[in-house]
């Protein structure tokens, strides 16, 4: 089985979402500390 379906089942969809969000508030917070840092 490979690790990327072009049609990923319900739980490979949901592990994406989660490492999509993770990505995305890391991603978030990098910007906030790079704008409050002085």
């Amino acid at each position: 089985m490979p690790v990327l379906e072009p049609n990923p089942q319900g739980g490979q969809k949901k592990l994406l979402l989660v490492l999509g969000v993770m990505l995305g508030v890391t991603v978030l917070v990098a910007i906030i500390a790079s704008i409050a840092a002085p």
